[in-house]
């Protein structure tokens, strides 16, 4: 019976995978807060590339 427990308390201590979670969570928040950025400069730009339109539209040549 003991060395079941020893076998458990080995897995148990075991921090190898406890690394990857790390990473992926790591990533998750990088590619989220990317998103984000993204997402904040499109509607921006969009809003810039109407009023450049609008007021190029009101201009003659």
């Amino acid at each position: 019976m003991k060395t079941s427990f020893a076998a458990l308390w080995t897995i148990w201590n075991d921090e190898d995978g406890a690394v990857t979670v790390d990473w992926v969570l790591l990533t998750a928040v990088v590619v989220g807060f990317g998103a984000m950025v993204v997402g904040l400069l499109f509607e921006g730009t969009s809003s810039l590339s109407e009023a450049i339109a609008t007021y190029l539209s009101a201009r003659e040549v």
